[in-house]
């Protein structure tokens, strides 16, 4: 689904519900923070059809850690971790404000690790290029979970039951990041529009075994065979959707948009879960 008028048609097909749902959403290149693209307009128009929710947790797949880290600032600052790009695009910030409250709440709700509150990091690009278009007033509260580089995609799995809670709790959990992230192979000549044949393919496993919520596959990705190891050649990109099919329930549909590969070697595929 790549045009805005079929996402509209999709976005009006969602059921209503008190539990918010959750994301994993293929954020790209940062550009799409200021582009005004297919991949943003989705974004916003999927804010428009999902509930207000009273704050956003994002696992991006920028905020790699040893240990697991919540942000729990009142103002979490905008962090522009790249290189190479306009100035525009550095010149962009995203006030949004944090949750200090709810932060603090985050480590109780999980046994799975010990999560700790960070006071340092902010938004990184993983988080405010996407967010800042679902929500342009910047008046939600936005926190973020790391990525703890130690631990295994099952563990992340478990943290990730673990913070289904939040869900109830009109909390929008969105993962960051995606599903083929090749970045060493990627073509300008295909930036535009168009995969590898291994690229196009594993996009297509992933959410064949997604859709089927045959899980375990995913979590063992090394085991899917060398494209695999194409497609997630480290799993920082790949680890956010991890967290968000862990927190599925069985009886949760699940539902594709942005379903479109770029420059060869990198797919923008995201899943709405709910």
């Amino acid at each position: 689904m790549s045009t805005l008028s079929q996402f509209r048609s999709f976005t009006q097909r969602l059921p209503q519900t008190d539990l918010m749902p959750t994301l994993f959403i293929g954020h790209g290149s940062p550009m799409n923070g200021i582009e005004n693209n297919e991949f943003s307009q989705s974004w916003a128009e999927l804010a428009k059809n999902i509930p207000v929710p009273k704050a956003v947790l994002v696992v991006s797949a920028h905020w790699y850690t040893h240990g697991t880290f919540v942000t729990a600032m009142d103002f979490p600052s905008t962090i522009h971790d790249f290189g190479g790009f306009p100035q525009a695009l550095f010149d962009v910030q995203y006030p949004a404000p944090g949750d200090a409250k709810l932060a603090a709440e985050i480590p109780g709700l999980v046994n799975a690790a010990n999560i700790g509150l960070d006071h340092d990091w902010g938004l990184d690009h993983g988080t405010w290029t996407v967010v800042k278009h679902m929500y342009p007033d910047a008046n939600i509260p936005v926190l973020q979970l790391s990525i703890d580089y130690t631990k295994s995609p099952e563990q992340h799995y478990e943290i990730a039951k673990e913070i289904y809670a939040l869900r109830k709790k009109g909390v929008l959990v969105l993962g960051s990041g995606n599903m083929v992230h090749n970045l060493r192979m990627l073509s300008w000549e295909m930036i535009n529009g168009g995969g590898y044949d291994w690229a196009n393919e594993m996009n297509d496993k992933f959410k064949n075994l997604i859709a089927n919520g045959d899980h375990k596959p995913l979590i063992d990705y090394r085991n899917l065979g060398a494209d695999a190891m194409l497609a997630i050649p480290t799993p920082e990109h790949y680890l956010p959707l991890i967290y968000t099919l862990g927190m599925k329930k069985d009886s949760e549909e699940v539902s594709f948009f942005n379903d479109k590969a770029v420059g060869g070697s990198l797919t923008m595929t995201s899943v709405l879960v709910g």
